[in-house]
């Protein structure tokens, strides 16, 4: 832990559900939200614990204060002195990575609200999220390069499949601030409001994701993920199972009920 935490955050992460959105929120502001072992255990047992819950329909992650995250602390990852190559590749592959994994087996949706700076292992956190929704003032970097190191925990791996592998490497490699005007021109967010319509942008958005068929939201997450590892006889194969038996749920006929008579629809989850 970093001596800079606050005694009465241990953990320094927020979780609450209501009205079918679990709300995370990664709550250190006087260490930018940069995240420590502990914080990480929390966070993916919330993504895990999220999956399972039939109340979280839609998920949404942001930081406390003017960051959403600077990262890992790097006050905080070791104790007893330098680390070993080993003990450097165990808090990536025994906790930090605990989190991309559970956010790929998570097959509901996971919405960041970029309030404020992301860096580093904060980006990638950032992208490793479905959609994302960035506030006008807010910067992205991918800056390891700038303390000689690697993207630990898959910036590798999520950038390029949003902006290609050029664009993906001239980031990586130079480290440079990424304002949101440009991150949305990337792809890299799918929306930059204004930084005091953040909150409410992303609420609205979440709303109708919660509102809709949660079975059909999950299947859907799960085709477009798994479509882009297998090819199209496969995937259509794979979408042919998933509509008969989404079209055989109770959340379908409620929905085609609720088309046809111009009423809100009310979801089983079934």
């Amino acid at each position: 832990m970093s001596a800079a935490a606050d005694p009465a955050d241990a953990v320094g992460l927020d979780y609450a559900v209501a009205d079918g959105i679990g709300r995370i929120t990664l709550n250190r502001p006087h260490r930018k939200n940069a995240f420590t072992l502990p914080m990480v255990a929390r966070w993916a047992d919330v993504l895990i614990d999220a999956r399972a819950d039939p109340d979280v329909r839609v998920l949404v992650l942001t930081g406390a204060g003017d960051a959403f995250c600077s990262g890992v602390d790097l006050d905080g990852r070791y104790a007893g002195g330098p680390p070993t190559p080993l003990q450097r590749s165990q808090v990536l592959t025994e906790h930090v990575h605990r989190i991309p994994l559970a956010m790929e087996a998570l097959d509901k949706p996971v919405i960041a609200a970029i309030n404020g700076v992301a860096v580093g292992a904060g980006m990638d956190m950032a992208l490793m999220c479905d959609m994302r929704i960035m506030a006008r003032s807010a910067r992205l970097s991918e800056g390891y390069i700038r303390v000689g190191t690697v993207p630990g925990d898959g910036g590798c791996y999520y950038l390029p499949r949003l902006v290609g592998s050029g664009k993906a490497l001239e980031l990586l490699l130079t480290g440079d601030f990424v304002d949101a005007a440009e991150a949305e021109r990337l792809g890299i967010v799918n929306h930059v409001v204004d930084d005091s319509d953040l909150a409410s942008a992303v609420d609205a958005l979440a709303r109708r994701i919660a509102d809709a068929p949660p079975v059909a939201v999950r299947a859907i997450k799960r085709a477009v993920h798994q479509s882009a590892r297998t090819d199209l006889r496969t995937s259509l194969d794979m979408i042919a199972a998933q509509s008969a038996v989404v079209g055989s749920t109770a959340d379908a006929a409620e929905a085609l009920a609720a088309f046809r008579e111009k009423r809100r629809p009310g979801f089983v989850g079934h």
